[in-house]
């Protein structure tokens, strides 16, 4: 998830970034879930995911 870059993220074909997309949607999901409960650990992890969800979004829109 971390370091992945936006040219990297072109590289992959569209089922792939389609892939990556649902997995982290789910996994941001899960994260606000356990910070709802207080159970989230690192609330880092959440920031980092969206700006990962808006990368790869970013690499869809330019690879078209």
């Amino acid at each position: 998830m971390k370091g992945t870059t936006v040219e990297t993220m072109k590289g992959w074909s569209a089922d792939e970034r389609g892939a990556k997309l649902r997995e982290w949607t789910q996994a941001l999901f899960n994260l606000r879930l356990q910070k709802a409960t207080g159970q989230l650990e690192n609330p880092m992890k959440i920031r980092q995911l969206r700006r990962d969800i808006a990368r790869l979004k970013t690499a869809e829109r330019q690879a078209r």
